[in-house]
């Protein structure tokens, strides 16, 4: 473990890896510059709840990206069971209905350990063309708000969504709302792989983001350790500008 990260640090950096090894050298050499982990499908399916041991060793949150998107009652038990193994957030689908993001958050508040359900609206892998294959008329941002705003009246206080989408949702949903931006990329010309939706750190972060979720700028860096910090010093200095600390 490289020392402990920063008090401020608002990175969540995505352990998008094969296994439990990997995730673990991952972890270390970035834990000092980050502020939680993620852990998605690929590692949880592999290495199952023993995947949020990273951050236990590390000293740091997980955030659990399952995106979960099912029946209420299904959802609702596995809520009870992230919070078992003590994950810090939990993704559900916004798009799951009024019924499934009120028996998350319910789930959550009673077992009382500090889970936070986060809404997904848009993955930041679609655009206007994806959503309108899906039958969805409307621009993404609309979309977007459309499926936090329902998912807020359900007890929702915290959200995924692009940095593009940020200052709308900050200015609909206020000061209260916890927002988590994916898509960010080391800079503006950086590849953005199978993203469609993305910005900057400190450009998501001047949109309006609580945290931001770093993966393959951090994990395929030459020196991920050296990226991590330049990206939270990044992240501070915008944060700092805004005003937010």
């Amino acid at each position: 473990m490289s020392g402990q990260a920063p008090i401020d640090s608002r990175i969540i950096v995505a352990l998008d890896v094969p296994s439990l090894d990997d995730a673990r050298a991952l972890g270390r050499a970035v834990a000092h510059a980050v502020g939680m982990f993620k852990v998605g499908l690929e590692l949880f399916v592999q290495a199952g709840p023993a995947s949020l041991r990273v951050g236990v060793e590390c000293g740091l949150p997980t955030f659990l990206d399952l995106k979960l998107h099912d029946i209420p009652e299904t959802v609702e038990r596995a809520v009870g069971r992230a919070s078992a193994i003590g994950a810090r957030f939990l993704t559900v689908h916004a798009a799951g209905g009024t019924a499934m993001l009120r028996s998350a958050v319910e789930r959550a508040r009673k077992e009382g350990a500090g889970l936070e359900i986060l809404a997904v609206t848009v993955l930041t892998s679609l655009d206007r063309s994806d959503l309108a294959c899906l039958g969805v008329s409307e621009s993404v941002e609309t979309h977007v708000e459309r499926l936090a705003r329902n998912a807020w009246d359900a007890g929702v206080r915290s959200f995924v969504c692009s940095p593009h989408e940020a200052a709308r949702l900050r200015d609909v949903l206020g000061p209260d709302a916890t927002l988590v931006t994916p898509g960010v990329r080391a800079s503006a010309d950086a590849a953005k792989d199978d993203q469609k939706r993305t910005m900057t750190a400190a450009g998501a972060v001047a949109a309006g983001a609580d945290w931001v979720v770093i993966g393959r700028p951090i994990r395929d860096a030459p020196d991920p350790a050296a990226a991590a910090q330049a990206l939270s010093k990044e992240v501070s200095e915008a944060r700092a500008a805004r005003g937010g600390g």
